[in-house]
């Protein structure tokens, strides 16, 4: 094909970890469901049934590349993740395509000299450099990048707020990956057109640099029950679903962006850790419960809880998304005490911890008794921090056939 007949463009996009967790997206509920009076909301829009708040991570440990081309002699979309070929014909993948598609057709009626992009199939090429599925927010980077990259391939004018309302029909977290730094999920309350449901950014990266994360990898294998199987069970069975979503979670969101705002870890540190306890605990109140930690997630909880109790104050916080990896946050000042647990805890010849100077081990007082289970269980460490939004980039994953490129 031709160079002009051919366009493409490719950005990175990072994952976040929500630190006041989503239970549900309420197109889950189910309409038999007990609980529909406080479920109404428009299904295929994937609106939440609670707003939510995460920590961006930096894009030199964990994100996600894509690259995104059209041109005329495709003869359908197409999608590849990690060299392996994807069904594109889901209503998630639908919903952008078709969105973005849209977007397109709009700026070609208002000017006619552009190229008729939205009337030409998309092929899509992405890598993770981490798992993906195992629980580290590979659908949230994914879905970031795929609409991030079709709208540089579009030159669409829409902000990232904007562009966060097509990202949250792929994966509901996704909207939350096209900012950088601290970033809210407002649920909003407008069910027929979800316009008030986006994402928008509480603090930049530079507000509070100083934040970093230890990620625990404890397994980085699919996870047994995906995040929507256990969202549709949760939303069926689960008593305290409803309190969480109604009471719990608007309070607690109001607290987390005054602690973010005012770079108070102690407090940060309280809600990210009661949230994700919270969060598991409705797992587990669902019928049947939902294990998504096991005994080297909990022995990280036994660590944090014993770190901060012998320091005498919050200096670490862990929290777990729908999987058994744990994201310990800390600022950068307590970098060596929190690394030095770990070291002493069997965890010096890990990756990512390996070669590592540490100088600090267990302070004093700290129970001899924990860290056992995580020598044996954790096999790899991904030291990283608060980063910044999706960033276009020059390098493409794709060939002058519109093909992923071989390596």
């Amino acid at each position: 094909m031709s160079a002009t007949d051919f366009y493409v463009a490719s950005t990175t996009a990072p994952v976040n970890i929500a630190v006041i967790k989503l239970v549900t997206p309420s197109s889950l509920l189910s309409l038999r469901s007990p609980i529909l009076y406080w479920g109404k909301r428009h299904t295929a829009l994937n609106l939440p049934t609670n707003s939510s708040l995460s920590v961006t991570l930096s894009q030199a440990d964990l994100r996600t590349l894509t690259t995104a081309c059209c041109s005329p002699t495709f003869t359908q979309n197409r999608l590849w993740l990690n060299g392996e070929p994807q069904d594109v014909s889901g209503p998630r993948q639908s919903a952008c395509f078709s969105h973005l598609k849209k977007l397109r057709a709009d700026l070609e009626a208002a000017d006619p000299t552009l190229p008729k992009l939205s009337q030409y199939f998309v092929h899509v090429v992405s890598e993770n450099n981490f798992p993906t599925a195992a629980g580290l927010a590979s659908s949230a980077a994914g879905f970031a990048a795929l609409v991030r990259a079709i709208a540089d391939l579009y030159r669409l004018p829409q902000s990232e707020g904007e562009l966060s309302k097509v990202a949250r029909q792929g994966s509901g977290s996704a909207c939350r990956s096209l900012f950088g730094g601290y970033v809210a999920w407002e649920m909003g309350a407008d069910d027929e057109t979800g316009e008030d449901s986006y994402a928008v950014q509480v603090a930049p990266a530079s507000h509070w640099p100083e934040m970093r994360a230890a990620i625990l990898v404890v397994s980085d294998k699919k996870k047994g029950v995906s995040s929507t199987a256990g969202m549709q069970a949760t939303v069926k069975t689960s008593t305290l679903f409803k309190e969480r979503a109604e009471s719990v979670v608007p309070k607690r969101m109001e607290l987390m962006k005054k602690a973010i705002l005012e770079r108070d870890f102690e407090t940060f540190a309280e809600l990210t850790m009661r949230d994700s306890n919270g969060f598991h605990a409705v797992c587990l109140d669902t019928t049947p419960p939902i294990f998504y930690l096991n005994d080297v997630s909990k022995n990280v909880i036994m660590v944090v809880e014993e770190l901060n109790r012998v320091i005498g104050r919050k200096v670490a916080a862990y929290t777990f998304d729908a999987g058994p990896n744990a994201v310990i946050y800390y600022e950068k000042r307590v970098e060596e005490v929190v690394l030095g647990v770990l070291k002493d805890l069997g965890l010096a010849g890990v990756e990512g911890l390996e070669g590592k100077r540490v100088e600090a081990g267990t302070p004093e007082g700290f129970s001899e008794r924990l860290g056992g289970v995580l020598s044996t269980g954790v096999s790899r460490i991904i030291l990283t921090g608060v980063g910044e939004g999706p960033v276009s980039v020059k390098t493409h994953l794709v060939g002058g056939d519109g093909l992923p490129a071989k390596k």
